[in-house]
């Protein structure tokens, strides 16, 4: 959940993203902290453990001034996508405050979608939690492939909760979509925050991100 540092003044959000092995988690990151301003982004950081020798998750802050008075810095989260990792998944969705589900267009990958949306379900009930009460986002990547399948086609599949999440289409490894998505998510969760403490906003329209632009 979000740290509020009345010292610094600021408050901590983390964005897990989430999604089967290589559908593009990592990619949109690295996309995201090619594009930022070195004021604006922290370190790539990559950690492991004896136990998660291959795949791993990375952090990038962002910073806004959204919320009137406090600037607002956003952790970015991976989660592996290796089933044998599971564990792992559970650690990283720890507080989270705003997960972006990535998709993987190409048709033979449908099955394993959906498995993967189930797990983060499934993971996230380990906190008592679900995804209507989380500000989530899904992402369409890999839409530049000429097998993949249409964007209502996977709403069909992963959109049928009671609450409809924003889908996105995106071509991450080129950067498209990356930024949008981020944007959107950021601002999501940042008026959930707002509307459950009764904060005042700043009443500015920039996006959180706006120092980056999608290719």
């Amino acid at each position: 959940m979000s740290f509020v540092n009345l010292g610094k003044k600021e408050i901590n959000f983390k964005i897990v993203y989430y999604g089967p092995p290589l559908s593009g988690k990592t990619t949109n990151l690295e996309q995201l902290h090619e594009i930022m301003p070195d004021d604006v982004k922290g370190k790539m950081t990559m950690l492991s453990t004896q136990q998660d020798r291959t795949l791993y998750f990375d952090f990038l802050p962002l910073q806004s001034s959204a919320i009137k008075g406090f600037v607002s810095r956003f952790q970015l989260y991976t989660v592996p996508g290796q089933q044998i990792y599971n564990q792992t998944r559970k650690i990283v969705l720890t507080g989270v405050d705003g997960l972006v589900f990535v998709a993987d267009s190409q048709w033979e990958m449908m099955e394993v979608n959906v498995e993967s949306f189930e797990n983060l379900q499934e993971n996230l009930k380990t906190y008592n939690r679900a995804l209507e009460d989380i500000p989530y986002i899904l992402q369409f990547n890999k839409r530049d492939l000429p097998n993949i399948a249409p964007s209502h086609y996977l709403e069909f599949l992963l959109n049928g909760g009671p609450v409809k999440a924003l889908c996105k289409e995106a071509v991450a490894v080129k950067g498209k979509g990356v930024n949008d998505t981020l944007n959107t998510v950021c601002k999501m969760v940042m008026t959930q925050f707002i509307e459950a403490h009764n904060m005042p906003s700043d009443g500015g329209n920039k996006e959180p991100a706006d120092r980056a632009k999608d290719g």
